[in-house]
C-alpha cells in the first residue's frame, strides 16, 4: 500500500538547492503525459539520490515526490532502482526515450525523451549511480555492526554485574576481617596490663627466668656438641678423613712428580740439546731425542693436571676431582710411547756414557743442587712408576667412598681405564724387552741363532748347567744333551725359552759357541726324565 508523504514549501527550496550544488546532470528532457501521450519538455537536476523536474518557474511534484523522498527515506517507498528499476532506451526518428517502471504496484511507468543517443546514455548512467541499493548495503553492514556492537555491550554488562557482585562479597569480607581486627585489638589491650607488671615482678623471678634462659641455651650447645662428637667418632666421618687424607696426598705426590719432570726437563733435556748444537757436539740430536723422547710433553700435561688438582683443593671441603680424570685419560697415551722406549733410551744413554766429553758434562749437570744427588738414570724412571701410582691412589680413594658418593662412577671408570692401559702398556714393554734379550744373546753367540729372531720366541732363564755323561749298567753310554769330546763333566752356558734349549760352551776369550750336536734343542721333541737314584 502506498503511503503518503507531506512536505511544504521550505522542503522543496531546501531539496531544490542541493539538487544545485550537488547535482551530478543537468538539462532538458521531454516527459509523456499518461492523459494525452503528449510529450512535455522538463529541465531536469539529477544528484545522487534523486531528480528534481523543472518547466519555467513551476516545479514538477510528482517527481519530486517518487524520485527523492522514497529515496532519502526508506519507509517512504518501496522500491529499489537496481533491484526493480528497468530502462528502454529506444531510437525511432533520431528520438531517443527510456522508461523507469517502480518496483510497486499502483505506480505508473515515467517515459523521458532526448534528442541525443550519448545525452540518453549519460542520463541512464547518472540514474544507475543514484541507485538506493547502495543504501541499503551499506545500511545491512552497519546494521550487522550495530548488532556486533550492542553484543558486546550485553557481554559488558554481564561482566560488569559479576564484578560488581565480587566487590560486594569482598566488601562483606573487608568488613569481616575489619571486625575481627577489631577484636583482637580488643584482646591485646585486655593483656597489655599483664605485660606492664611484668616490669615490676619481682628480682627473684627475673633471676631464676634469666638462669633458665643460661640453663636452656647449655642444653641446647651440649646437645650439638653430642651430635658433632658423634659424627666424628663415626664410621663415615673416619672414612671421609681418610678419603681427604689420600687426596692431600695425591696433590702433594703430583707435585713432586711435576718438580722431578721440570728438573729432567731444565737441567737434562735443554742444556743436551743446546750441547748437541754446539761445534764439537758431544751428544747428536738424535741420541737426544731417543734418550728424553717425549719428557716435555709428558711436563706439560702433568702441569695442567696438578694446576687443577690445587683449584679443587682451594674449594675444600667440596672436593671434586672425577673432571679432572676424564681430561687427564685420554692424554695418558703419550706414556706407552715413553714406556716402550724406555729400555732402549738406557740404553743410548749407556753407549754415550762411553765418550768421555759426554761423560763429563753429563756429571756436570748431574751436580746441580737441583738434582739432589740423584743420576739422569733415575729422573728416566719416574715417569714409569706413574701410572701405577694413579691405579693405587684411585683404589684407596674408592676404599674409601660411599657407594652413594656423586663420583664412585666417575672414579670406578677411571680407573678401569688406567688398569687396560697398565696392562697394555706391560704387554708392549714385556714384548719389546723380549725382542732386545732375544737379539742381545744372539749377537753374544759366534755363530748365531736363526730361532731367536722369531718374536714369539719368549725368554725364560739363562745360566751355568754341568752337563755330566749318564751310567748304563758300569759302561759309559751315550749323552743325553749332546755329546762330549771327554769322557767327564762338562760346564755349558744354557738358555732356556718357550720353545727351544740352547747349550753353548764358552771359549777361552770368553766367547760362546753353540754345540755342534745338540747345541739347540727343541722343546716339543724333548722329554724330561727325572732320576731318584742317588748314585
Amino acid at each position: 500500500m502506498q503511503k503518503s508523504v507531506r512536505y511544504n514549501e521550505g522542503h522543496a527550496l531546501y531539496l531544490a538547492l542541493l539538487a544545485r550544488k550537488e547535482g551530478t546532470k543537468r538539462g532538458y528532457l521531454s516527459k509523456k503525459t499518461a492523459e494525452t501521450n503528449r510529450w512535455h519538455e522538463k529541465c531536469i537536476e539529477s544528484i545522487l539520490v534523486g531528480f528534481f523536474c523543472w518547466m519555467g518557474r513551476f516545479l514538477c511534484f510528482v517527481l519530486f515526490v517518487w524520485l527523492v523522498f522514497c529515496l532519502f527515506f526508506e519507509f517512504y517507498a518501496t522500491f529499489s532502482f537496481k533491484s526493480f528499476l528497468t530502462f528502454f532506451f529506444l531510437c525511432s526518428n533520431l528520438q531517443h526515450y527510456f522508461t523507469v517502471l517502480f518496483g510497486h504496484e499502483g505506480q505508473k511507468p515515467l517515459e523521458l525523451r532526448c534528442e541525443d543517443e550519448v545525452d540518453g546514455d549519460e542520463w541512464v548512467e547518472a540514474i544507475h549511480q543514484a541507485s538506493y541499493s547502495d543504501i541499503l548495503i551499506e545500511r545491512e553492514v552497519l546494521m550487522q555492526k550495530y548488532i556486533h556492537l550492542v553484543q558486546i555491550v550485553e557481554t559488558e554488562k554481564v561482566a560488569a554485574n559479576q564484578l560488581r557482585h565480587q566487590l560486594e562479597d569482598q566488601d562483606t569480607e573487608i568488613e569481616r576481617l575489619k571486625s575481627e581486627i577489631v577484636a583482637l585489638n580488643k584482646t591485646k589491650e585486655k593483656m597489655r596490663p599483664y605485660q606492664g607488671n611484668q616490669e615490676d615482678e619481682d628480682p627473684d623471678i627475673k633471676k631464676i627466668k634469666k638462669v633458665q634462659s643460661f640453663m636452656r641455651g647449655w642444653l641446647c650447645r651440649r646437645k650439638w656438641k653430642t651430635i658433632v662428637q658423634d659424627y666424628i667418632c663415626s664410621p663415615h666421618a673416619e672414612s671421609m678423613r681418610k678419603r681427604n687424607q689420600i687426596v692431600f696426598n695425591m696433590v702433594e705426590a703430583e707435585s713432586e712428580y711435576v718438580h722431578q719432570l721440570y728438573v729432567l726437563v731444565n737441567c737434562f733435556l735443554r742444556p743436551l740439546r743446546m750441547a748437541a748444537s754446539s761445534k764439537k757436539p758431544p751428544i747428536s740430536h738424535d741420541d737426544v731425542s731417543s734418550i728424553f723422547l717425549n719428557s716435555e710433553t709428558i711436563m706439560f700435561l702433568h702441569e695442567i693436571f696438578h694446576q687443577g688438582l690445587k683449584a679443587r683443593i682451594a674449594n675444600w671441603p667440596t672436593l671434586i676431582l672425577a673432571d679432572l680424570f676424564d681430561i687427564l685419560l685420554p692424554m695418558l697415551n703419550i706414556y706407552q710411547e715413553f714406556v716402550r722406549n724406555h729400555q732402549y733410551s738406557l740404553q743410548v744413554l749407556a753407549n754415550c756414557k762411553q765418550n768421555r766429553d759426554f761423560d763429563k758434562l753429563l756429571k756436570q749437570y748431574e751436580a746441580n743442587p737441583a738434582c739432589e744427588g740423584r743420576m739422569l738414570e733415575t729422573f728416566l724412571t719416574y715417569p714409569m712408576f706413574q701410572i701405577p701410582r694413579y691405579i693405587i691412589t684411585l683404589h684407596e680413594l674408592l676404599a674409601h667412598t660411599p657407594h652413594e658418593h656423586v663420583e664412585r662412577k666417575s672414579l670406578e671408570f677411571a680407573k678401569s681405564k688406567l688398569e687396560e692401559l697398565s696392562r697394555v702398556m706391560h704387554d708392549e714393554v714385556s714384548d719389546t724387552e723380549n725382542i732386545r734379550k732375544n737379539l742381545a744373546i744372539e749377537r753374544t753367540i759366534v755363530e748365531g741363532c736363526d730361532i731367536l729372531l722369531d718374536t714369539s720366541q719368549t725368554f725364560i732363564r739363562q745360566g751355568s748347567l754341568i752337563q755330566v755323561p749318564s751310567v748304563e749298567r758300569g759302561k759309559l753310554s751315550k749323552v743325553r744333551l749332546g755329546s762330549l769330546s771327554l769322557k767327564k763333566e762338562g760346564e755349558r752356558q744354557c738358555f732356556l725359552f718357550t720353545k727351544h734349549f740352547l747349550i753353548c760352551t764358552r771359549s777361552s776369550g770368553g766367547k760362546l759357541h753353540l754345540l755342534k750336536t745338540g747345541g739347540v734343542l727343541s722343546l716339543i721333541e724333548c722329554t724330561l726324565v727325572e732320576e731318584t737314584e742317588a748314585s
